[in-house]
């Protein structure tokens, strides 16, 4: 989660007035955060704030949820924007890489070394969180008075265009600074698959930002009495808008003025930024019930209200005016949850029931857990590997019948693309970053699966040794089955996945339950391991169903 470090007189400043310390340390967590040790009287604080809530990246935002929140200044934070006559384009070759594009100015901003700092670590922040390290969006603070709009967004050749970047005094070409720039080489994969590259310039030509990768030494911020140009580029418009918001009204937390430019975007013009709030209409008995509460509208108002929201009741509805940079809220659940806030976590709950009570296990967790003294007991060392999996080892190798799976939408790697509908190929890949310890190996999972959007509990057993025969599985399988009292049968199994006539199903009132055998020779050589493996796995659920009041 976010951290944000801030000194304790430099949040009463924003505030507009001094709160005790001790109050701060107790009220800061009941908004969303995790406080971090504070000594009394030390002016160093550290606060966590859950993810939800960029708008709290920084100490100014901190501020203004504090005014609301302590009751010093309810409902929603107004600020005031001018229309400046700033101008700027946006090319169409960006369209295809980095399409939106929106900025905004704020004027006459007293920058000190605390507030430099803070408004370095939002930046950065956002760039991390909502930003997907910068491959979502990207963030540039220039000085306005070091350049001259308008300005344009385009796209250029990597050579033709060069200037010194931030922290540096050597002059690159964009394809230097990819080369060997810190942050270039550390975000050059974004730029990837592209010819060109784009650029921010004002009317001179001079370099104002290389989105995603870096700022220009020119626009450097420093010390003093400065008008700053905010600008924001990336591939998701909502969240552009909203980190330019979040950035623009901190800024104005510091007595800057908001003043808006007019942007050129094809055929569309426009001003940016545009902090007009959103409304949403809740129900207030909706709220009531899903909160366990009878708070009732006008106390919901009252709520949020403190929650930096203006809100009017009208009969059982309440209609909620949202600031724009409450990204947070998607759904009415995100409003009772800050009605929840509002009114007070520590307020929830009453008086403790001294009822006599017991609890017990749930069958399924009963069977486990004695599966699991049955398995050590039989010489096996239990592992737990992770339910994510890929296609290919599920269905390709393992020689097991394909079945639907869940499929993860932007899998990080290959080797995660959905979620496993056996525990078989998950074993083999323990055994295969083991191949080179001493055998035998004995090992089991008991573990979920995934089938037909349903999780199922399942056992799965697996040997490695330079001997290993069916005999010896279908012992290992008929004594576990023994284990749990089940009367069962067995039936010749022909999947690829076993030696032909090495395989065999486990039967349950006539339906399979489960698999044992000897893999198939081509099938262990697929799994790149080099000596034989017999395996048995069980599908546990209807085996709970069957025998939940006479497991073992």
């Amino acid at each position: 989660m976010p951290l944000i470090n801030f000194k304790y007189s430099d949040l009463c400043n924003i505030l507009g007035q001094k709160v005790p310390q001790e109050t701060l340390v107790q009220r800061i967590p009941m908004i969303g955060a995790d406080m971090h040790d504070t000594e009394p009287g030390c002016e160093d604080m550290d606060v966590e704030f859950f993810p939800d809530r960029p708008d709290l990246y920084s100490v100014e935002g901190l501020a203004r949820a504090l005014r609301a929140f302590l009751d010093i200044e309810p409902g929603m934070k107004k600020y005031d924007v001018a229309d400046g006559d700033i101008e700027v384009t946006v090319d169409p070759s960006v369209k295809a890489m980095r399409p939106w594009f929106l900025c905004g100015v704020v004027r006459g901003v007293d920058i000190d070394d605390e507030f430099l700092r803070s408004m370095m670590e939002l930046q950065e922040k956002l760039h991390i969180t909502i930003g997907r390290k910068r491959s979502k969006l990207a963030i540039g603070i220039h000085d306005l008075n070091k350049v001259e709009p308008p300005f344009v967004y385009k796209l250029v050749d990597p050579h033709s265009v060069r200037f010194v970047p931030l922290a540096m005094d050597e002059e690159m070409d964009l394809a230097e600074i990819l080369e060997r720039n810190e942050k270039g080489k550390a975000y050059a994969h974004l730029l990837d698959g592209f010819d060109k590259y784009p650029i921010i310039l004002d009317k001179n030509g001079s370099v104002l930002s290389f989105p995603p990768i870096i700022n220009g030494v020119l626009t450097t911020v420093t010390v003093g009495r400065h008008d700053l140009f905010i600008d924001v580029t990336g591939n998701d418009r909502k969240a552009v808008k909203g980190a330019l918001d979040i950035v623009a009204t901190a800024l104005a937390e510091r007595g800057g003025r908001i003043e808006t430019v007019i942007m050129h975007d094809g055929d569309e013009t426009f001003r940016s930024p545009d902090l007009s709030p959103s409304k949403r209409t809740i129900s207030a008995s909706a709220c009531d019930n899903f909160l366990g509460t009878q708070l009732g509208p006008e106390g919901m108002v009252e709520c949020l209200r403190r929650m930096g929201m203006d809100a009017v009741a009208h009969g059982d509805e309440i209609e909620v005016t949202i600031p724009s940079v409450r990204l947070d809220i998607m759904h009415d659940v995100d409003i009772y949850e800050d009605v929840a806030t509002g009114y007070g976590f520590d307020r929830f709950g009453g008086p403790y029931r001294l009822d006599q009570t017991s609890g017990g296990l749930l069958p399924l967790t009963t069977l486990s857990e004695n599966l699991r003294d049955v398995m050590v007991g039989l010489g096996f060392n239990e592992v737990t590997t992770l339910t994510l999996s890929n296609q290919e080892e599920e269905f390709g190798i393992s020689g097991l019948p394909e079945v639907d799976v869940i499929r993860i939408l932007n899998p990080i790697t290959e080797d995660h693309t959905c979620l496993r509908p056996y525990l078989m190929p998950s074993l083999v890949r323990i055994l295969r970053h083991n191949k080179h310890r001493d055998l035998p190996q004995r090992i089991f999972e008991v573990g979920n699966v995934v089938r037909e959007n349903h999780t199922r509990p399942r056992l799965c057993a697996m040997v490695t040794a330079s001997k290993t025969s069916f005999t010896e599985i279908k012992s290992l399988t008929e004594s576990v089955l023994r284990e749990m009292g089940l009367t069962y049968t067995l039936e010749p199994c022909d999947l690829p996945t076993f030696v032909p006539g090495r395989g065999a199903k486990v039967m349950l009132d006539g339906k399979e339950i489960g698999i044992f055998g000897e893999m198939a020779p081509a099938i262990v050589v697929a799994y790149e391991i080099t000596h034989p493996i017999i395996f048995m796995e069980l599908d546990l659920e209807p085996i709970v169903a069957m025998k939940k009041d006479t497991l073992f």
